[in-house]
Formats: structure tokens, C-alpha cells, sequence
């Protein structure tokens, strides 16, 4: 939730309240809090920072993909945190989380694989062997 390099927290730009029920998939950029629930896949589009954040009321059935989340609430769908994801401890997660740095409070639960992506490709790693000329 805070910008690496000014270390102060992404403004919240939109909220979905508590009671709220969105159908459809949503495209946002900036940050966005969710209170209600959300039945479609949720999107940071653009190149600026995005801050998604899901209180304990929130349900989300669908696909996430945002730089930073904080997700206090339930998913049911893949999480792919482009650069941070934080799990509140009323996080409820039955997908896939994939992340670059995570952090888990005590009584977050996933159910599903966690993939650490690294700036780094394997590729990257392999050092090529010419053979010896002579």
C-alpha cells in the first residue's frame, strides 16, 4: 500500500461501498477499496502505480491483477500481485497468488499455489559454455 519510492501510501481514488454488488468486469487505475462484492475480474490498467485494497466485507469472484493488494476480505479466483501482496488476517483466498513480495498475517488461509515471480528470468541465470578454439 505505499509508493517504494516516497514511502507514503497510494491514495484511494474509488470505492465500492459495503452493499454494493458490481456484475462485470472493472478496469481502474490509482487505487481502488472494495467493501461490497465484486462478480467479475477487477484490473490496474495504465503505467502508474495501483493499490487495490479489500476490507473484511468485500468478496471478489473473479480475476485480480493490480501492482500492490491488501486483502482483508474473500477471493475466489487467481490473485497476481505484480509487486506486493499483503493477506489481512480475515483474508479468505481459494485461487492461486502469485507475487513478488508477500506478506501474511496470522490467520490469512489460501488455498491454492503460491508462485514467487522474480524480476530475474532463468534464462538470464544461464551462463553459455563456448567450446575451446585450437
Amino acid at each position: 500500500m505505499f509508493n517504494a519510492k516516497t514511502n507514503k501510501p497510494s491514495p484511494i481514488d474509488s470505492l465500492i461501498g459495503a452493499g454494493s454488488v458490481i456484475t462485470g468486469d472493472i478496469q481502474f487505475t490509482g487505487g481502488l477499496r472494495v467493501d461490497g462484492t465484486v462478480k467479475g475480474n477487477i484490473k490496474a490498467v495504465g503505467d502508474k502505480p495501483s493499490t487495490l485494497v479489500l476490507s473484511e466485507l468485500a468478496k471478489i469472484e473473479g480475476e485480480i491483477e493490480v501492482a500492490h493488494v491488501v486483502v482483508n476480505g474473500t477471493v475466489a479466483g487467481p490473485i497476481k500481485a505484480r509487486e506486493y501482496i499483503e493477506l489481512m488476517p480475515k483474508a479468505r483466498v481459494t485461487g492461486d497468488v502469485t507475487y513478488k513480495i508477500i506478506e501474511i498475517h496470522v490467520g490469512a488461509i489460501v488455498m491454492g499455489r503460491m508462485v514467487h515471480e522474480s524480476d530475474v528470468r532463468a534464462s538470464d541465470k544461464v551462463i553459455e559454455f563456448k567450446p575451446a578454439q585450437g
